[in-house]
């Protein structure tokens, strides 16, 4: 089942060891290997010379332990026979009059192939040159081992026969840490997992190197990079090994082990296939340089045999979960957003700026990031000019807010009420006064842009857009009306995050009222106010409750844009994500009609204003989205059926 969606589920694992042990060390595998069989794990990378111990030294010498490193894989074929995964353990082979130093790639009793250390270390405390070589002398193509000719070199890459962007490379150790490791090599040629077999000793500060190394190796190969490393159990005689293990996607760690373990540990994680191939597909450049090395494809079958999902999924894929991280994140989309509209403030020479405010969300944010703007101009904030404009359906508690927050900062107040204007306008058309109808809604909206639009024309000042990312995906906002400005800050803010950002304004603010009054804001139901409130004066038309959930669309959102995923396997995760929150039923019914919406509302994003991209995601037509305005939604909404 999760095969389907492009899951694969991969272990590393520091299995308990002995130096020179053999016996001991290969009990110790064989045990891992039934265990996360049973886990669902259908490829699991044991570290570097795992078989004898990484730290046997001039050992490796003597026939005695080679012969016994042979004789120990041949047991775990033996005993694994019947078990269905793919297991990647390190052991030192002759070949060519040669010991290398090599990954063996074993599955259901049966060699697959073998990959030799290429970069052998031989400075500082690294000596392996003193008994190993390098693959660059291997003569062979193959080696004879228990009477099967098997593959052997660094030109292997593993493939699923069932599809083909299921497919992986080995690098071993030093690899990684080489200008050209043979990663980059094999990911060009399809390799979308990366395993290596390491042993890495600790000193301090080799921790985060280590961890940054195979996060940007995942990141600028687009893969999943699987790493074990040789456990505190090596030789202590000059150095001490932790037994790091981690797993990394595209650049983000999934998962990684406690270090510093005596005992047999693993981790495991369901790597998204799907996801980096996307990511490929979409960075053109990925492929700018071509491959200088012929592979041979070794053939696999690897069996869907997880209907689980072992990795997790944020339902505020848009919001760091830290803390820390949030804040700075926060910083930093404010920066972009106010250094985006200072430079279309000196382009222009218009020090004014003219915004609507509502008492919501969306125009606070967008409020605040014009008078950050200001700070770094030098700008005085009277010059910008904030207008309320209370309508059928203004409560007193936005109004009053809107008030404040102008009041409170000391930019110019202007009040203009629009319901005349609406009315005369309702008039004209020809609409009924009990009409309630999106006719009745949009007259509003358009009546305050034009007012805006011409306060600007009047002041000579930018009209500054309040929507967000999240309204604009879904086409909830009136056309020509709260769709257009003149500079939009807020257009690629989802709307879960918008409320993160306002939020770091309030903690950085410093004067009472002001943090009150924002606070207030906050705690605010999301609506236009377009519709008359209740009897006793309350927000009666709650935007969720007519689109949907916000933290729902901007998951699909997330997942939809940033990595191309089928409406399938959307369901799939949000499923897993809001597990609790929402049923399989509400997932399902705003997932459609997230999907017609997106496709049917395209001619409103294919004429937005200017406005700064700020994260992974945007939709303007200039830059991440050029996608016709009539499109047909059908494929999509039948993979849901």
């Amino acid at each position: 089942m999760n095969k389907k969606y492009g899951y694969i589920r991969v272990a590393a694992s520091v299995p308990e060891l002995k130096v020179a042990n053999v016996s001991f060390n290969i009990q110790e595998i064989i045990k891992e290997i039934k265990l996360l069989a049973k886990e669902g794990v259908q490829i699991v990378t044991f570290p570097e010379l795992c078989i004898t111990g990484y730290t046997c030294a001039d050992l490796f010498s003597q026939d005695i332990l080679l012969k016994e490193a042979l004789n120990g894989l041949k047991e775990i074929l033996d005993k694994t026979k019947n078990i269905d995964i793919v297991a990647i353990v390190g052991v030192p082979l002759v070949c060519d009059n040669q010991l290398f130093n090599c990954g063996v790639v074993i599955n259901k009793g049966k060699i697959l192939g073998i990959v030799p250390k290429t970069y052998i270390p031989n400075y500082g405390e690294f000596y392996e040159k003193r008994w190993f070589s390098t693959s660059n002398t291997l003569c062979s193509k193959t080696i004879k081992l228990f009477k099967e000719e098997v593959p052997i070199g660094i030109d292997l890459i593993f493939r699923d026969v069932n599809d083909s962007k299921i497919a992986f490379g080995i690098e071993i150790c030093e690899d990684l840490w080489s200008p050209k490791a043979p990663s980059v090599e094999s990911s060009l040629n399809g390799a979308t997992m990366i395993f290596n077999l390491s042993a890495s000793n600790e000193v301090i500060g080799k921790y985060n190197y280590r961890k940054n190394l195979i996060n940007m190796q995942a990141a600028k190969n687009v893969c999943a990079y699987i790493y074990a490393s040789s456990g505190v159990n090596e030789s202590t005689t000059d150095l001490v090994f932790s037994g790091y293990a981690g797993i990394s996607e595209n650049g983000t760690m999934l998962v990684q082990n406690d270090r510093f373990d005596f005992k047999t540990n693993h981790i495991i994680a369901d790597v998204d296939i799907q996801r980096l191939m996307n990511n490929r597909i979409k960075d053109i450049s990925f492929m700018g340089v071509s491959s200088s090395l012929e592979y041979r494809i070794i053939n696999i079958n690897i069996q869907d045999k997880n209907n689980n999902l072992y990795r997790k999924y944020d339902i505020y894929p848009f919001v760091p979960s830290d803390e820390t991280q949030r804040f700075n994140r926060c910083e930093e989309i404010i920066t972009i957003q106010a250094c985006g509209l200072a430079k279309r403030i000196k382009h222009t020479g218009m020090k004014k700026c003219v915004i609507g405010i509502s008492g919501g969300l969306d125009s606070t944010l967008a409020f605040l990031v014009i008078l950050e703007a200001y700070k770094r101009l030098g700008i005085s904030n009277d010059n910008l000019i904030g207008v309320t404009m209370p309508g059928f359906g203004t409560t007193g508690r936005t109004y009053n807010n809107a008030l404040k927050l102008m009041k409170n900062y000391g930019v110019t107040i202007k009040e203009i009420s629009i319901k005349e204007a609406s009315l005369q306008h309702f008039k004209d058309i020809g609409l009924d006064l009990n009409d309630r109808s999106v006719t009745y809604e949009n007259t509003q909206a358009r009546e305050r842009t034009q007012i805006l639009m011409d306060i600007a024309n009047k002041e000579g000042g930018l009209v500054v857009g309040t929507g967000d990312l999240s309204e604009l995906a879904l086409g909830w906002c009136t056309y020509n009306g709260d769709h257009m400005s003149m500079y939009a800050v807020n257009s690629s803010i989802p709307k879960t995050l918008v409320r993160y950002l306002v939020n770091y304004f309030a903690l950085k603010e410093e004067d009472k009222q002001n943090k009150k009054t924002i606070l207030d804001i906050l705690d605010t139901p999301i609506s236009p106010e377009l519709l008359p409130p209740d009897k006793n004066g309350n927000i009666k038309q709650q935007t969720e409750s007519v689109v949907g959930p916000y933290v729902l669309h901007d998951f699909f959102l997330y997942h939809f844009m940033r990595y191309g995923a089928s409406p399938d396997k959307i369901r799939f995760i949000a499923n897993e994500a809001f597990k609790g929150m929402y049923d399989e039923e509400t997932i399902d019914k705003w997932l459609k009609f997230f999907i017609k919406r997106f496709f049917n509302q395209q001619f409103k994003r294919s004429c937005l204003p200017d406005g700064p991209k700020v994260g992974t995601i945007s939709i303007s037509p200039r830059g991440d989205l050029r996608m016709p305005s009539d499109a047909d939604s059908s494929i999509w909404l039948s993979n849901l059926d």
